[in-house]
């Protein structure tokens, strides 16, 4: 089988923010579509707004006239269901509520043909569960959409237990041909992007808990240090905790309580206290009233060293070298001592990079009290900020020379709390193993998570993609420290990610 011809007919059930843009999206790739929902008035309304979407996109030049015209002309508000007797498929966006929709689809069984499609956008439920009971639970298949659908890429082709092979792909291509690019999971919690997202929202979450530093610092060092389009906290408040709490309690509840996905006490909290975020005025950030977002920690000016040794410990060193080249800091260059050597040497101060142990930790390991700790970054080359973290007894003259260093390469530095892993790489980690454990358990292939979170939630690497890069090795390092340090199951690491480790193949591949 193949997508869907232009001249199939496709009933959208819901006309909120997904349903109408889900519509949308039909009208625009040639379908004659319908658009139901149990408010009599509401398709109507919805459609009004998809032409004027259309007649915008027109304006811009982004659809010519003729277009936009025919595409708001195959739009067609239904006050019933009894019309869909005609369409080869369904998208049904309606509440996320499991017995709502399988009463949904039982009806609908009865008004359309043998051979229409009936998929969901649901972003959390079992398509299994919404398929049992059906006299054809092999015609049910997830088609999960990402808000705002007309403007993200991507839609989770999802299959229950009961989905017939054949017409997945005739999904897959479906969304594939309307300008979409599609992914195929299996039917569990959290399919591929709530699930493997949580581990960036979960451990900034700690990190604030164990006050590492401030949510706009955290947001600042995700952002300009790990390259994410937004931090997590003001992301949450995007979202809206009410909505990112459910959905973590959900993923939490369907893994049977796995440490890995416990919800936040921190998030509860905001919950309770009808601090949404952005839709309530105040999350962790307060809006409105031309309140300004608060600064990142920044470091003050700092004296610029004399002398830094760089080791060949890892490649990605050689841009922060580089950045140093037109300062006046003396740069040597020295051989990888030992496995254990400093990333640099900056006047006697040892910097390491972020390996799960906290500074402290490599402090005593050494024996050596000077040591500083990096974050980990999406690019040194690009970054704009580093984080760093001090080891107890690290005198502040020494730790001053780490951030004279990195502000005579143009970084701006922010300090945070001494914890295990820093906040980049244990996000970055943990992505990584969660998204290892989808593609070990058979949920995804590899490039389906890599580009499920870079299409659903814009990050700015494939999880995978960016282990490699990183290297699998020490992936599995900042795991197994931060499993010792905390003595939690929530930072076990994924048997994949062992296996590759031994056999040296990469993640991704």
């Amino acid at each position: 089988m193949t997508a869907l011809s232009s001249s199939s007919a496709v009933a959208v059930v819901g006309s909120g923010a997904m349903g109408a843009g889900i519509a949308q999206i039909a009208a625009a790739a040639g379908h004659p579509v319908m658009l139901y929902d149990a408010r009599e008035d509401a398709p109507s309304k919805a459609i009004d707004h998809i032409r004027e979407s259309f007649r915008k996109e027109r304006d811009k030049g982004r659809m010519n006239a003729s277009d936009a015209d025919s595409a708001a002309a195959r739009l067609t508000p239904v006050t019933s269901l009894e019309p869909m007797t005609c369409a080869q498929l369904v998208i049904e966006a309606i509440v996320e509520d499991l017995d709502a929709k399988r009463h949904l689809f039982t009806t609908l069984e009865a008004i359309v043909g043998g051979d229409c499609i009936l998929a969901s956008n649901t972003s959390s439920l079992s398509i299994t569960a919404l398929a049992a009971g059906l006299h054809k639970p092999e015609r049910v298949v997830g088609m999960h959409f990402f808000n705002p659908a007309p403007r993200m890429a991507l839609v989770e082709v999802v299959s229950g237990l009961a989905t017939d092979v054949a017409l997945a792909q005739t999904v897959y291509d479906t969304a594939a041909a309307w300008g979409k690019s599609p992914v195929y999971t299996k039917s569990t919690p959290g399919f591929i992007v709530n699930r493997v997202a949580r581990p960036f929202y979960s451990e900034a979450l700690r990190l604030l808990q164990e006050q590492v530093a401030d949510a706009a610092t955290l947001d600042a060092v995700m952002r300009e240090c790990g390259g994410f389009r937004m931090g997590p906290f003001e992301l949450m408040d995007l979202i809206g905790h009410d909505v990112n709490f459910a959905v973590t309690q959900s993923v939490f509840r369907g893994y049977f309580n796995d440490p890995r996905f416990t919800p936040s006490v921190i998030q509860r909290e905001l919950v309770d206290a009808g601090w949404l975020g952005r839709k309530s005025g105040r999350g962790f950030y307060v809006y409105g009233d031309g309140a300004p977002l608060p600064p990142p920690a920044t470091e003050g000016p700092a004296p610029v060293p004399k002398r830094v040794v760089a080791r060949q410990t890892w490649s990605p060193a050689d841009a922060i070298v580089a950045r140093l080249s037109g300062s006046p800091v003396a740069i040597e260059r020295r051989p990888r001592a030992s496995d254990g050597a400093p990333l640099f040497e900056v006047d006697g101060t040892w910097i390491y990079l972020a390996d799960g142990r906290s500074a402290t930790r490599i402090a005593n390991e050494t024996e050596y009290p000077d040591v500083v700790v990096l974050d980990v970054a999406l690019d040194f080359a690009e970054a704009t900020r580093v984080a760093l973290a001090r080891a107890d007894r690290c005198s502040t003259s020494a730790f001053q020379a780490a951030v004279g260093m990195f502000q005579a390469a143009q970084f701006a530095v922010s300090v945070l709390r001494d914890v295990p892993g820093m906040a980049v790489m244990r996000t970055v980690a943990m992505l990584a193993n969660e998204a290892a454990d989808a593609v070990n358990q058979g949920v995804c292939s590899a490039d389906a998570v890599d580009i499920a979170m870079q299409k659903g939630v814009n990050y700015p690497r494939g999880p995978l993609a960016w282990a490699d890069a990183i290297g699998a090795g020490r992936i599995r390092n900042v795991l197994h420290h931060l499993a010792a340090h905390y003595g939690e199951d929530r930072y076990r690491i994924s048997p994949l990610i062992s296996r590759l480790v031994w056999t040296g193949e990469g993640l991704h591949a």
